[in-house]
């Protein structure tokens, strides 16, 4: 059955039956997520590396901001007006693995 809700000052309908599937789905994912939090660390790294082992599989569908790819052109810009500006991929690994000490 269709239901109105009030929203922003315009009137929208929802089916009554959908949003109550969604809230079933949200209660469920609420659930095992606090199991989740109760998985050891090292599962718990397991699953974060999987899910982006996931995400990394179709890099299309990750957003890029407007700031990201502004930042993005900006340093592209410094790179070309001054090649010497930037470090190779060698030199940032280095300078990563022993920046703590």
């Amino acid at each position: 059955m269709l239901q109105p809700a009030r929203r922003s000052g315009r009137w929208m309908w929802y089916n009554q039956r959908k949003v109550t599937s969604v809230l079933a789905k949200v209660a469920i994912m609420n659930t095992q997520f606090a199991e989740l939090l109760e998985l050891p660390i090292t599962e718990k790294l397991q699953l974060v590396e999987d899910l982006w082992d996931n995400i990394a599989a179709t890099p299309e569908q990750v957003p890029v901001t407007d700031w990201q790819k502004e930042e993005l052109a900006r340093r592209k810009a410094n790179y070309l007006r001054d090649p010497s500006s930037g470090r190779s991929w060698e030199e940032v690994k280095h300078y990563v693995r022993h920046r703590n000490g």
